[in-house]
């Protein structure tokens, strides 16, 4: 645990000029003032830096604007992206006048959420474990105007690229339609990028795993890091994104994180492991199904009967909802199973021990806000848990071999961002009666979304309908 008097000496040895203070704004994306040296002392890690909000999405009117940035001291690291030495920290938002920790910073909600959970006495740490997808393109551009609308995506790696020509011939080596999971060199054109970002995230304090291609073609991706405290889970996919982004950008690539780019192909999602621990013990190992404890069946009872509202958070944008489509291998069966990858909740093999005993959420994807996502999911769980919630029997059989009567009688998500939106505005009351969400924080998440998400999509007309509709 680093103090402020260690970052401080830090800035002083190394002779840093800069320091970054990086904060996440309502949807998801993090935004930063760098400060000179002399601006940080060791009051504002506790009373914080001032800053303008009033410009930030979904936060303060302009009558209202003033608020501080808190730094982390245990987020520091000299950032790799910057030509000046700068020390980056990440910040939770306070209110300058109350001292209060800000009711829509999204960083504040997840810290609220972990002391909510200690409240209760069901445990004292909720551990996170995302597993982000994304693409790495070559090239990208979109346009949408009065007249026209158009997007266009390419990579090397395309299938749709076996019959391109370039200036040294064309290798042909080009993954099939959902089977890019994982062939070697030369297929896999991204192996030195993909190590270079994983070391980069290491370097920044980032537990790394593993990386690889994933099943897609076009450049789909996955690099993995260990599971962190809530909190800390979610800083990590910060600094995940943040790296990924700029690393591919050094490499003439860009990188985007929506559920579905491509037509006819995988999407990508973010299956999101969690457990919940107490005094240094697993609470979610058992006699159970798989393995399971009685508390985790009431978890997954809790997050299965919140799902739909819960989409609002884990699912938050209108691509989402390209990717949780029935009939394919999204998860889109509001069930959980021990091997049924279409089943929203599935049970990890673990082993022996105890300590690796936890479940997948398989809907998010990381066009979602992590902090507000996990924050969420751990609420839903603990409603499971305190209320008993019965998550019902496993689906542990082929969805494909199901009559329609039997396919009926399973739940499924919500079909479009719209219909996640309602649900969230019915069923909210596990997330605010615990006060780790308000109510203001839930309909102004509910308003930012329809007004600049949902209806601005309504409004125009898609490219398919022409070839639909025109000869009408």
């Amino acid at each position: 645990m680093a103090t402020p008097a260690d970052i401080l000496k830090k800035i002083e040895d190394e002779g840093i000029e800069l320091i970054d203070l990086k904060f996440i704004d309502l949807p998801g994306i993090w935004q930063h003032l760098t400060v000179h040296k002399s601006q940080i002392d060791e009051s504002s890690f506790s009373d914080g830096v001032a800053f303008d909000g009033s410009s930030i999405r979904g936060w303060k009117a302009i009558n209202e604007s003033d608020m501080m940035m808190v730094p982390d001291p245990n987020t520091a690291w000299v950032d790799p992206f910057m030509k000046e030495p700068t020390l980056s920290m990440v910040c939770t938002i306070k209110e300058p006048r109350t001292g209060e920790l800000y009711a829509r910073c999204p960083r504040a909600i997840a810290t609220k959420a972990v002391d909510y959970l200690r409240s209760t006495g069901l445990g004292d740490t909720a551990y996170f474990g995302p597993e982000a997808e994304f693409f790495i393109f070559d090239d990208v551009r979109f346009d949408q105007n009065e007249h026209s609308a158009y997007y266009y995506v390419d990579s090397v790696e395309g299938r749709w690229n076996t019959g391109k020509e370039y200036p040294d011939g064309n290798l042909g080596y080009k993954p099939r339609y959902k089977e890019g999971y994982f062939p070697v060199s030369p297929t896999d054109t991204s192996q030195d990028m993909r190590s270079e970002m994983l070391l980069t995230m290491a370097s920044l304090g980032v537990p790394i795993e593993k990386h690889h291609h994933e099943v897609a073609t076009g450049g789909q991706c996955e690099l993995g890091f260990r599971f962190g405290e809530l909190v800390q889970a979610a800083d990590w996919l910060m600094i995940y994104k943040y790296c990924i982004k700029n690393v591919a950008k050094k490499y003439g690539k860009t990188v985007t994180f929506m559920p579905k780019p491509l037509f006819n192909d995988n999407g990508s999602g973010m299956h999101t492991h969690q457990s919940i621990w107490s005094g240094g013990q697993p609470t979610f190992a058992g006699d159970k199904y798989a393995g399971l404890s009685q508390t985790a069946l009431w978890y997954i009872g809790g997050i299965l009967k919140h799902a739909p509202a819960l989409l609002a958070f884990t699912n938050p944008t209108t691509n989402s909802y390209k990717r949780l489509v029935p009939g394919f291998e999204a998860p889109v069966n509001l069930a959980y199973s021990q091997g049924n990858r279409s089943a929203s909740v599935r049970i990890p093999l673990s082993g022996d021990s105890p300590k690796a005993k936890r479940l997948e959420f398989r809907c998010p994807d990381a066009t979602s806000n992590p902090y507000l996502a996990f924050a969420a999911m751990l609420c839903a769980g603990i409603d499971g848990i305190k209320n008993q919630i019965d998550p019902g029997d496993p689906l542990d059989v082929d969805i494909y071999d199901l009559s329609p009567e039997e396919l009926a009688k399973i739940p499924s998500t919500p079909g479009s961002l719209l219909d996640a939106l309602k649900a969230l505005e019915a069923d909210q009351a596990f997330l605010t009666s615990t006060g780790v969400f308000t109510e203001d924080f839930i309909s102004n998440w509910i308003e930012y979304k329809l007004d600049n998400e949902v209806n601005p999509m309504r409004l125009r007309p898609h490219p398919y309908e022409l070839a639909l509709y025109y000869d009408c």
